[in-house]
């Protein structure tokens, strides 16, 4: 950032006089070199304005509408939809990602940050990239190794990769231009989201508001990789001075040494620009770490789960609209950020809509960041209500969890009423289509908690909140737990329908011309439902949950919709038996392309293993089990699941072999005996009676899941 330089100082000739003009800039809008745009490929005009038949970026467009104006699919003709074709893909994790198409060629990145390019008409192969990310990636990576699309610009392929580079590829080959690490280290940070396009810039962020990092937006130049700006989303240490004033104001909505730990606000998903006003928008993640009392954070804490806007061209802020103030809950503002027009009150307003994790649909004023409403989509209780003036929240002053001694069951909870799982807008019906999760949290903070070197940094009690083997409690979570299709009027602020669901944690959706609305869920089925009603039209078994969100393009006349199905993220990895609400299922990871006609098939599923709980007698100390539960619930839960329970990616570890010795499962935890498998050593933050309390513990929480199975078969 360059500085003024003091007047004094300053020798008035005429070349003195260019220097001390170019030293007094606003500290907020820096010089920045100009990107060179391309001309041909995917240029930013296309972007703006994409043909009918093709899908350029991660929303389509630069609306973010994830509206198609085709209609040959439709909902006269979706009863003679049918698979086209198919791809297996060899990355058995969670698939996010949203096909992009171009010239016939259909791009789709897979987990572990794979690119591939298929004939988009019959599926055949064209190019595949492996990034070669380590797997031990997955140690600092929320969650699951996923990644949610690739961007598109001249003759080049973009993705972020987990690790935290930004690849360059060729568009007809797949080869690597140019690649950079653009994370500030490799041990804090990752990359799951998809970059954008702005003005002949790559536009990306990062993950890791769960372990130590500080949240960013930054531009890359698309034919160099050279970083043209970088806006950061929550202040450094005051002590080394702040890199603008937005930086400066925003400190003062802080207290402690939120620092230490980066402080969060991490940009991994949302990133829409506006051509017309020259912004780029984009949502911030939690404050780190969730809980405030251990850094002794208080206040606002901006800009954390809030919308920002910063100019284009240098990265210089314009405006912020912050939606949970003082986020304790996990309640990322990351959840896709979509531009409409709309007639508000008997005005044309230009404006941002948002449905972010707390529960609530923003509307606001695409210019100014002017609050005009926000109406809650699901049950909220962490708040009593909403200032209609600001749309500041009244706080429930039991969601104040580190203020008192009790768990605080949140809804939404941290899973989020609605994540990063795209929502899409129909400007024929003026309506928004949402998926929606209807799931609480228990939140009770950690006593004496202090940081680690690794895992998450939540300053939670993972063993206090964990479910109980207690059927009635089990049985009255699962019933609690559910998810939705919601078709939100945003101007009237209501549900016009909803369809509901067995459970949470259901794909992202795309709306047609045609009257449609489509979407994969968690039980396995890829629906069509008529966008005007929400009556299901359609249906294929995928055989797996899917949680990415279809897009469709058309080539020599034949339209056709296209869907990443396999099962997994945050819900399957960490939220125990509540994982499996809508059903256990596969991970098959696979690309399914449909078409009006089509009779492809799909093979059989392989068979459910079953598995049979089995586990040694407990021999260890009351002692040791609480202990070892402590321990599992700050640094195994996130990834094998609440109370040892797995959803289904990851191992679970109430049949795990190394419950038998404690020489095994010292191998694993402290020596890093499965490194390459991505279970990384602990050693930096456990020790051997470490390992050991939390093998006990895994034997307890094995042998009273049996003793659950034995009352009631078929109880997990």
């Amino acid at each position: 950032m360059t500085r003024a330089i003091p007047r004094s100082a300053i020798v008035v000739t005429g070349a003195m006089l260019a220097l001390a003009l170019a030293g007094c800039r606003n500290a907020e809008a820096p010089a920045t070199p100009q990107a060179t745009l391309a001309t041909s490929g995917v240029t930013d005009a296309k972007i703006a304005a994409p043909g009918d038949d093709e899908w350029l970026s991660y929303g389509r467009d630069y609306s973010e509408q994830r509206f198609s104006p085709l209609t040959q699919i439709s909902d006269t003709t979706i009863g003679k939809l049918g698979l086209a074709w198919s791809a297996d893909l060899e990355t058995a994790r969670g698939q996010e990602a949203t096909p992009l198409m171009h010239d016939g060629t259909l791009y789709v990145s897979t987990a572990w940050s794979m690119v591939k390019a298929f004939d988009a008409t019959n599926g055949k192969l064209k190019w595949a990239y492996d990034p070669h990310v380590p797997r031990d990636t997955l140690a600092r990576a929320c969650c699951d190794a996923v990644n949610r699309g690739v961007a598109l610009y001249g003759g080049k392929v973009f993705v972020g990769t987990l690790d935290g580079r930004l690849v360059a590829l060729d568009q007809s080959t797949g080869k690597p231009v140019w690649e950079k690490v653009v994370v500030p280290n490799q041990s804090d940070y990752s990359i799951t989201g998809a970059p954008r396009i702005v003005k002949g810039r790559v536009l990306i962020g990062s993950g890791g508001a769960e372990y130590k990092a500080r949240g960013y937006l930054a531009a890359f130049d698309a034919e160099t990789g050279a970083e043209a700006w970088r806006f950061h989303t929550v202040p450094g240490n005051p002590a080394l001075g702040f890199e603008n004033t937005a930086m400066e104001r925003a400190a003062k909505t802080w207290s402690g040494e939120w620092w230490k730990l980066g402080g969060g606000g991490t940009v991994w998903d949302s990133i829409t620009y506006d051509p017309k006003l020259n912004l780029v928008f984009f949502g911030t993640g939690n404050a780190e770490p969730w809980n405030p009392a251990p850094m002794g954070r208080s206040g606002d804490n901006l800009y954390t789960s809030s919308i920002v806007a910063v100019n284009a061209d240098t990265g210089a802020y314009a405006w912020h609209f912050q939606e949970t103030p003082e986020d304790r809950w996990d309640f990322d503002s990351d959840a896709q950020i979509t531009v409409a027009d709309l007639t508000i009150n008997g005005q044309q307003r230009h404006v941002l809509l948002h449905a972010p994790k707390n529960g609530v649909f923003y509307v606001i004023d695409a210019k100014t960041g002017q609050f005009i409403s926000a109406k809650p989509f699901v049950p909220v209780n962490w708040a009593t209500g909403f200032d209609p003036a600001t749309g500041r929240p009244a706080v429930n002053p039991a969601a104040r969890y580190e203020k008192g001694d009790k768990p605080f069951v949140g809804l939404p909870g941290a899973g989020g009423a609605h994540s990063w799982q795209p929502m899409s807008f129909n400007p024929k019906t003026g309506l928004i289509y949402l998926p929606a999760n209807i799931a609480g949290f228990p939140y009770a903070a950690a006593k004496g908690w202090k940081p680690s070197d690794i895992g998450f940094q939540t300053a939670l009690d993972g063993a206090a909140t964990a479910m109980p083997a207690i059927t009635a409690v089990r049985d009255g979570a699962m019933k609690a737990t559910t998810g939705a299709l919601i078709a939100w009027d945003p101007v009237a602020g209501k549900a016009v329908w909803t369809v509901a669901q067995v459970g949470p944690w259901n794909g992202g959706t795309l709306s047609t011309a045609g009257n449609l609305v489509l979407q994969g869920n968690a039980q396995g089925e890829f629906v069509a439902y008529s966008a005007d009603k929400g009556r299901k039209l359609w249906s294929f078994p995928a055989q797996t949950g899917i949680i990415a969100a279809p897009m469709t393009y058309a080539i020599g006349g034949q339209q056709y919709i296209a869907v990443l199905a396999g099962w997994g993220g945050v819900w399957d990895i960490a939220t125990g038996v509540l994982a499996h609400k809508s059903g256990a299922t596969h991970n098959i990871s696979r690309l399914l392309v449909f078409k009006l006609g089509a009779k492809g098939t799909l093979p059989p599923a392989p068979p459910m293993a079953k598995l049979v709980l089995d586990p040694p007698a407990l021999t260890g100390t009351p002692q040791q089990v609480a202990h070892g539960g402590q321990l599992y619930g700050r640094y195994c839960n996130v990834c094998h699941g609440d109370a040892a329970v797995a959803g289904g990616l990851n191992p679970d570890l109430r049949h795990s072999g190394a419950l038998n010795a404690a020489e095994a499962i010292r191998s694993v935890v402290i020596d890093g005996a499965l490194h390459e498998n991505g279970m990384v050593s602990f050693k930096s933050a456990l020790t051997a009676d470490d390992a050991e309390a939390i093998r006990q513990y895994l034997i307890s929480r094995a042998n009273e899941d049996k003793a659950l199975e034995k009352a009631r078969p078929g109880a997990r």
